[in-house]
């Protein structure tokens, strides 16, 4: 498979741009910064319809101002587009829809395999406990730009699918004042290095049950965006010798 990688020097970009390459895949990338990674070529941003016209699929975890333009130029080229972008508005979604009508489009906040089963996980834990308090901590590394993180707001709307009900998300708290039945607590903390932590709290009964996801490496990311493999080398320590393009 012929893949195009967007923001390919980037934290996960980088880490998409290695697994593809021990999938076998043919790879090459755009970003803002046309330095290599390992022995893949890396063109700026404007090449990105030329790379387009032999390409498979295009694989985009950037900003969303760029992922808007990515996705344009996917569905004008007819090729498949799949975006781990987070921190959309409403605009940047209706974009991104705009562009399902003409190519494939598959969105995530999170394509960690774990996060998907903390997802199934979550809606059964609040639907059998409707009347415990909801409570979620997200923290990420000090550079990520949107907050609370996308794959937290995903929780969120699980927890108000399982509630049948839009619970109130509260932010923080500071003041006096006692926590309302309808609310579901979020706190965010970016510091350091952390690839990604979510934890949701529930509490009730007497009784605390926590329920939590923990990546440890980009890797998890780019390993779902590229799809699973169980053949696939399992080291990321094993070199990725894509050809030159």
């Amino acid at each position: 498979m012929n893949l195009v990688v967007a923001g390919a020097t980037g934290r996960t970009g980088s880490e998409v741009v290695a697994e593809a390459c021990r999938r076998g895949h043919d790879v090459s990338g755009v970003a803002r910064s046309a330095d290599d990674v390992g022995d893949v070529r890396v063109s700026p941003a404007g090449e990105l319809p030329d790379l387009l016209e032999d390409a498979d699929a295009l694989v985009d975890f950037t900003v969303p101002e760029a992922s808007r333009e990515h996705a344009a130029r996917a569905a004008d080229a007819g090729v498949p587009y799949v975006v781990g972008t987070t921190g959309f508005d409403d605009e940047g979604i209706a974009d991104l829809r705009e562009a399902g009508e003409a190519t494939p489009v598959l969105k995530a906040a999170n394509f960690a395999r774990g996060v998907r089963a903390l997802l199934e996980v979550v809606q059964a834990g609040v639907a059998a406990l409707p009347d415990y308090d909801v409570e979620l901590t997200e923290t990420h590394h000090s550079g990520k730009r949107d907050a609370p993180s996308g794959t937290a707001n995903t929780i969120l709307d699980v927890v108000d699918d399982a509630r049948d009900a839009a619970l109130d998300r509260t932010y923080g708290r500071e003041g006096e004042h006692e926590r309302d039945d309808d609310e579901v607590g979020v706190h965010i903390r970016r510091a350091g290095n952390v690839r990604g932590e979510h934890e949701v709290l529930l509490a009730g009964n007497d009784e605390v049950l926590s329920l939590s996801h923990r990546a440890e490496s980009r890797r998890v990311f780019a390993a779902g965006a590229v799809g699973q493999n169980p053949a696939a080398p399992t080291d990321p320590r094993l070199p990725f010798p894509c050809p030159r393009r």
